[in-house]
């Protein structure tokens, strides 16, 4: 009964195509032949240099021969190479294997007395039912090659020396040091202050900024919300503003007016007899500084959400509060808040993982200063990212960057994961499906 499925698999595991000529599909057979073909040519000359690459990291250093300079192995440039010719093979693999069990399912149909499609009947079977796949097959090449690799390579510098002045090629060559670079981040003394200083204030940073905006714009929502306020459009224009204004601006303008030499600030406060102060040089006080500028720029993200949501919500939940005799204050805690939390939960853990990387308004208000005098190239202000950015750009240690960077990706995604779940909108979710 077997014995189409049997000689089709065979023949799909000694050749791609062999099987599907098997099964009389020639178009499609031929197809998988010159799949192979291509594959063959391309790992032949690249394949083993790329496992010798990515085990060695390259041999031989840029060197001197007769007074000039020889280039030897980059590698840096080996280890993309590599990565690049092995997701390669991982492709070519997976067709591999989807080449067998097209022959064998073929294979299948034509012992239960089905003929073969043609190969236009495949084209018409693809184009009908599985368009979606074939036609999400170009992005999600596209996101393995230019988003999950260089993932993969930032991944990998973490194992690796690659660091100025010693190791940075073509000059000298990088070699692999397994966990050093993270036992060196927590352990050595002269990186594990900077790490767990930057550590701290970054938590403490996303919690208080994530906390200001949220409750602050669901204070300003549920006030232009209130029955009593008139010209509720115009209230809602005026404090959008902050947001429309593209944020770059805003945060250069607030740079300039918190300075502590010539900013307005500093100016008004002189007019009513108070000293000014060192709002983005002293350390204390930038931090002061940017959890209220964040404010100015996030509220109203906050406000547009949540007056979205109060919306929503049906106005006989708010009578049958009141038939029981519920103060304002209690509606608000019964009904409005839970109403408001539960719609936006997501968001609000989206929003602490987006500050734990606000980029923006810390590098662009005060580029993570004011210094610290024991820190390893980093600020009072600095977050990781921004730290992670130093590294990298500034001071050429791109080992440690990836560490920091998958330290980064760590917390983002356990804190997400953790309370995505615990969310009731999730909880409610799951028990739909």
């Amino acid at each position: 009964m077997d014995r189409h499925r049997n000689k089709a698999t065979i023949l799909s595991i000694l050749s791609m195509g062999l099987g599907q000529i098997y099964n009389r599909q020639f178009i499609k057979g031929i197809l998988y032949l010159l799949v192979e073909a291509v594959g063959i040519f391309y790992f032949s000359s690249r394949l083993g240099r790329a496992l010798w690459g990515m085990a060695t990291l390259g041999e031989t250093a840029r060197h001197k021969v007769n007074g000039k300079f020889v280039n030897g192995d980059h590698s840096i440039y080996l280890l993309v190479q590599s990565l690049i010719t092995l997701i390669i093979l991982l492709i070519f693999i997976l067709i591999y294997v989807m080449n067998i069990r097209d022959a064998r399912r073929t294979a299948a149909e034509r012992e239960q007395g089905v003929k073969p499609n043609s190969f236009a009947q495949s084209v018409r079977y693809i184009l009908d039912y599985k368009f979606a796949q074939a036609f999400l097959a170009l992005p999600a090449a596209g996101i393995l090659f230019f988003t999950v690799m260089p993932i993969i390579f930032m991944i990998l510098l973490a194992f690796t020396n690659y660091s100025s002045p010693d190791h940075i090629p073509p000059a000298k060559l990088v070699d692999w040091v397994g966990f050093d670079t993270f036992r060196n981040l927590v352990s050595l003394k002269s990186w594990s202050h900077t790490f767990f200083g930057v550590l701290i204030w970054t938590i403490i940073w996303a919690v208080l900024s994530t906390a200001t905006t949220y409750f602050g714009g669901l204070l300003v929502a549920l006030l232009i919300n209130q029955q009593g306020i008139k010209f509720k459009g115009f209230w809602r224009t005026i404090l959008i503003i902050p947001y429309a204004i593209p944020q770059l601006i805003s945060l250069l303008v607030m740079r300039n007016m918190f300075n502590g030499q010539f900013g307005p600030i500093n100016q008004y406060l002189g007019y009513f007899g108070l000293d000014g102060l060192p709002w983005l040089t002293d350390p204390f006080w930038a931090k002061v500084t940017v959890i209220v500028v964040n404010m100015w720029v996030g509220i109203p993200v906050s406000m547009i959400l949540i007056m979205g949501v109060l919306t929503t919500i049906p106005r006989d939940m708010y009578e049958a509060a009141e038939v029981d005799g519920a103060t304002g204050f209690q509606k608000f805690r019964i009904v409005t808040l839970p109403m408001i939390l539960f719609s936006t939960a997501p968001t609000l853990i989206m929003q602490f993982a987006g500050n734990i990387n606000n980029f923006n308004a810390i590098f662009l208000l005060t580029n993570g200063n004011p210094v610290v005098g024991d820190y390893q190239y980093a600020g009072a202000t600095d977050l990781l990212v921004t730290w992670l950015y130093k590294l990298t750009l500034d001071q050429n240690k791109y080992n440690m960057a990836s560490a920091v960077g998958i330290i980064i990706f760590l917390i983002i995604a356990a804190f997400s994961i953790y309370n995505y779940r615990r969310t009731k909108s999730f909880k409610e979710e799951d028990m739909i499906q």
